[in-house]
């Protein structure tokens, strides 16, 4: 028999609560850790450039077109940023994204140009 720490329920009561708050650590840990993970992937976008046309005469506009997203949403929370990459035969005027689903959304402009090439962002909406 060798020497050590004596057996005792004190003692083994010890060692259980170590092992419970361990495993209490650990889910912790873990929750926060896919917590994280889903934050990272809501960050992940997507980029897309689109021409939109007008064939209308200006006060009149029928630009709105449908972008389909590459990856579906999860949740409608999802952010659209737009840059104009050029503008033809007019002028911009604003423009207008909506009706957004969790596979696209409509994007149109509400000037006089007759065609205009945007470049997409699409950040967001993979979580709920």
């Amino acid at each position: 028999i060798q020497q050590g720490t004596p057996l005792s329920a004190r003692n083994m009561n010890a060692i259980e609560n170590g092992i419970f708050e361990t495993y209490e650590l650990s889910n912790v840990l873990l929750q926060q850790m896919m917590q994280h993970k889903r934050l990272l992937a809501d960050q992940e976008g997507e980029v897309q450039i689109i021409t939109i046309t007008n064939t209308q005469s200006y006060p009149f506009n029928n630009s709105l077109t449908t972008v389909s997203l590459i990856k579906t949403r999860d949740t409608l929370n999802y952010r659209v940023f737009v840059e104009v990459q050029s503008v033809t035969g007019g002028f911009l005027g604003d423009i207008v994204i909506k009706d957004k689903a969790l596979n696209g959304f409509k994007i149109g402009y509400d000037g006089s140009a007759t065609s205009v090439t945007l470049k997409t962002w699409v950040i967001g909406g993979m979580y709920q």
